[in-house]
């Protein structure tokens, strides 16, 4: 991976990248793939190169693709995966210490804005679209996913992770809090004191134990990874269009949300999909699929 030359006008008087180099970094070479078949999209960041650690060059196109094909009416899954054999290591510590030797220099005034706006808007603009996509993000992870990487993961709608994936919440060992969702995550998942513990230690999180604390929803061998994830994709693009969408969005909102206000949600939505064709098809063909409910029950 080589980077662009970044323009002396996003530089700072040391020589800093600036937020804006950064972004300019990005918008210049993509090192994330799109691969379109109909109305499913796969994007795979990185080609294994130091575990797909995000620099510029994964992030911003990441970003900027998850942020079209998110929208786009005609586009119904979404697959997140690495390449190679790692999900993404996550942060790039050669920018890490960049930042460091930046605040430390007292000559420079722009303090932590850049990082800030990195932050937010670039790893932040990832989860975001990723939440905010019409259509549901399946993460597809093998090897490691961690640090922002496993921020990453953990945003999509569900993850199946192959049986070397490793969940890696190690923000604490290089002295950085939980960032980009993963304290929201980590806390509804495992609980407060389990967070907080895995915070601690930063001990990896093996594919097995992720699915028994249901931070994955399937785990298989790393040779079936890409047929796992073309399954979920299928039932996603199975499912009636405007319900799905409308799921999607109800239960990302019921995580925050008292049962009163989740109940509310629900009665304003359901209607929506009365009008729908894909309901008036069920409708027709739901006597059917009872009595093949009726048969099983009936043993």
């Amino acid at each position: 991976m080589t980077d662009s030359p970044t323009p002396a006008s996003h530089r700072g008087t040391a020589g800093y990248l600036r937020y804006p180099g950064l972004l300019a970094r990005g918008q210049a070479s993509s090192a994330v793939e799109v691969r379109r078949d109909g109305k499913r999209v796969d994007l795979v960041i990185g080609d294994g190169t130091r575990l797909n650690t995000l620099v510029p060059e994964i992030v911003v196109p990441l970003r900027e693709a998850l942020e079209r094909y998110g929208r786009d009416p005609e586009v119904r899954v979404i697959v997140l995966c690495g390449g190679g054999a790692a999900f993404s290591a996550g942060g790039d510590l050669a920018m890490m210490e960049s930042a460091v030797r930046q605040l430390g220099d007292p000559d420079d005034r722009d303090g932590t804005a850049s990082i800030w706006r990195w932050i937010r808007r670039e790893f932040g603009g990832v989860v975001r679209a990723i939440a905010r996509s019409e259509a549901p993000v399946i993460a597809a992870v093998d090897g490691p996913a961690a640090g922002v990487g496993l921020a990453f993961a953990l945003a999509c709608d569900l993850i199946v992770a192959s049986d070397r994936a490793l969940l890696v919440p190690a923000f604490g060992r290089i002295g950085l809090v939980p960032e980009v969702g993963t304290s929201w995550a980590l806390t509804r998942a495992l609980g407060r004191a389990g967070a907080f513990a895995r915070y601690l230690t930063g001990e990896p999180i093996a594919a097995a134990e992720a699915l028994d604390l249901g931070l994955v929803q399937e785990v298989v061998p790393a040779a079936e990874l890409g047929a796992a994830a073309d399954r979920w994709a299928g039932l996603v693009q199975a499912q009636p269009e405007q319900a799905l969408q409308l799921t999607k969005v109800l239960l990302r909102q019921a995580a925050d949300s008292s049962w009163e206000h989740a109940l509310v949600a629900e009665e304003f939505a359901e209607p929506q999909c009365f009008v729908s064709g894909d309901f008036a098809d069920a409708i027709r063909t739901f006597p059917a699929a009872l009595k093949d409910v009726e048969r099983y029950a009936a043993g």
